[in-house]
């Protein structure tokens, strides 16, 4: 009988131990990737939370300045603010309006002093149709803090004040100045000019602030100013609308930096009062509270 070859039989096992190699080091390599090696794919981005605005979001206070020691009446300004539409409206109110309330004749006036700020914006709610239930009272401090905080203002001045330009061309006022303006008795038009100045002079300022700065540091803004006024606006008021007011600010840029205005309170003056216009307030009401309904 022939003998076999050597060959015959090595070749064989050599196979099947490579084959065995193989499968157990693909074993081994699939344990390593899925169990020991570190996933070096970086981890998808988490979607941001970015509250959707709507009508919802609007909301209306009355801006009371009551300096005593200027020998001014109070200066009310009504702001209502529109988040989805990027706009805002400052309402100058005179103080010496008057309205039939309860079958009796009052003044804006007479009733912040007989019932401070919750009967000043019951009034302004009266006589505008709308509702006005929260409101904020500034002193001298508290106004000129948060001018300053918002940057002043750069206005036309053209009237006659003691340290101002009066030629009608805009300068730098800072929060003093600011001040001294609003507070500024000898207005041709009498309250009504002064009402409607006073609130011009504030949508002038918010049109002139750095959105991005206001939307980054608005939690900041919101605790030091709200601490030096009198208000009913609680935390959780300023929660329920803080994102619409940072994104409100944080898009001036992108959509342009016109986002306030003012518009002249139109009535009748009659000796000493005011008797605002029926027709007006149905404009106003219309262009600006009648979002969402």
């Amino acid at each position: 009988m022939a003998k076999k070859k050597s060959g015959s039989i090595a070749v064989p096992f050599l196979a099947t131990i490579f084959i065995g190699l193989l499968i157990l080091g693909g074993a081994v390599f699939f344990i390593y990737r899925h169990w020991f090696k570190k996933d070096d794919t970086p981890p998808a981005p988490k979607p941001r939370d970015v509250k959707i605005v709507s009508y919802e979001d609007n909301h209306t206070v009355l801006f009371i300045l009551d300096e005593p020691e200027q020998k001014c009446n109070a200066t009310f300004a009504l702001m209502r603010s529109i988040p989805k539409d990027r706009s805002m409206l400052f309402l100058g109110i005179p103080s010496n309006t008057i309205a039939i309330i309860d079958d009796q004749q009052q003044s804006l006036k007479g009733a912040y002093e007989r019932g401070g700020g919750a009967s000043a914006a019951a009034f302004v709610s009266e006589v505008m149709g709308v509702d006005v239930e929260k409101y904020m009272i500034f002193d001298s401090d508290s106004f000129k803090t948060t001018c300053d905080k918002l940057g002043c203002v750069t206005y036309p001045v053209d009237v006659e004040i003691s340290g101002m330009k009066h030629d009608g061309t805009p300068q730098e006022l800072n929060s003093e100045q600011m001040e001294t303006f609003i507070t500024y008795s000898l207005f041709p038009g009498g309250e009504a000019d002064r009402a409607f100045r006073s609130a011009h002079m504030i949508s002038y300022m918010v049109n002139g602030t750095e959105g991005t700065y206001i939307a980054d540091n608005i939690d900041n803004f919101f605790n030091e100013i709200i601490n030096t006024v009198d208000s009913n606006i609680t935390s959780v008021d300023y929660k329920d609308y803080k994102d619409a007011i940072k994104q409100l600010f944080s898009q001036k840029k992108q959509y342009g930096n016109t986002i306030a205005v003012s518009v002249q309170f139109e009535g009748t003056s009659a000796e000493n009062d005011f008797i605002p216009s029926d027709t007006f307030i149905e404009q106003i009401k219309n262009q600006f509270f009648s979002q969402g309904e």
